[in-house]
Formats: structure tokens, sequence, C-alpha cells
């Protein structure tokens, strides 16, 4: 199963991406782990990576593509895999499709997880507390909720227009949203 999860920052999207590639046995790719681990051994990617967050900023789709081509290049996502931050951007979403017809692939499904602003807000907050992200302050959060609402919200269109878009209720009991997903998926 080819899956991609979409969400504002704070939905859930990393916890739930997890159960979902477990229960399909697939591999669950976070750009945003990848890029936090470039960060983390100071790569020169990581450092590119680590002014561009900490100003609230998304990395360039340039960067991100080329990515996320190597790692679905990598044996363990023939049978499949689930995205969770990419794409982001519609220039995105036509490089991903380019990607997967070069492999003679598609999409099984897009799945939207849905949160209000004000409940990701607080989620994030909370997050930056117990796992010292000095990325989440409020400020960066606004400015990244904005910038997903003018940039990435517009996927949902474009993925519900080809018919692949489920969306679910992030809000909830985190194994209560998950039977929520695989039910959706199912």
């Amino acid at each position: 199963m080819r899956l991609i999860i979409l969400g504002p920052p704070g939905a859930g999207k990393g916890t739930q991406a997890s159960r979902i590639a477990e229960h399909f046995g697939i591999p669950a790719i976070s750009t945003g782990d990848i890029f936090r681990a470039n960060i983390k051994n100071e790569t020169e990617l990581g450092l590119q990576v680590k002014e561009i967050l900490a100003s609230g900023g998304y990395v360039s789709d340039e960067i991100t593509n080329a990515i996320v081509e190597d790692r679905l290049a990598q044996e363990d996502c023939a049978a499949g895999f689930l995205l969770d931050g990419y794409p982001r951007t519609l220039a995105q979403v036509e490089a991903l499709d380019a990607m997967l017809a070069a492999q003679g692939a598609g999409l099984d499904r897009v799945l939207e997880l849905t949160a209000e602003d004000e409940v990701v807000v607080r989620r994030l907050l909370g997050r930056a507390e117990i796992e010292g992200r000095v990325d989440d302050t409020e400020d960066v959060i606004r400015e990244r909720m904005a910038i997903y609402h003018r940039e990435t919200k517009p996927l949902s269109d474009t993925y519900r227009g080809r018919g692949l878009l489920v969306e679910v209720d992030g809000d909830g009991e985190v194994d209560e949203v998950t039977r929520r997903i695989i039910a959706a998926l199912a």
C-alpha cells in the first residue's frame, strides 16, 4: 500500500504513521525525522535545515524532493510506504507523481487527519515542553500553521479530485483515532 498522511503540524501524523505502517507492514517515511537526524548529526543538510526550521519555514522543494526520491528507491519501499510530511506543496505533488510514474506505481490513498488550529497549538506547545523542541514556540507554531493553510491544505483538494482523499478526525484518544483510520483505509 502506498499512502500519504496529511494534516496540520501537531494533528498526530507521526504517532499515527507508525501505527498505520505497522498495520500494513510498510515503512513510515517522515521527512521531519530525516531532517532532525541530519540536524542532530550536524551534516551540511542539517545545518541548512536547522536555520530554516528555527524561523518557522519549510525546507525547499528541491532538497525535500531529492531526499524523498532517494528514500523511495530503497528496497523496503518496493511493496509500499507511508509518507509523513511530504508532499507539502503542489510542486511536490508533481515531483512525487513523476517519481512514482518512473517506478510504474501510484498512490493507493491519501489520509488527511483533521484538527482545529487551537487544538494543534496546544498539542505542539505541550510537545515542545516534553521533548525540549526549541523550534516549537507559539509564534513559530502559528507561522507553520499559516504556511500549512496556504501551501499544504490545497493538496487535500487535489487528492480529493483524484478520488484518493480519506478524511479522519484526528482529535481524541490515540487508539480511538487509530481505529478510525484503519476502518477508513479498509
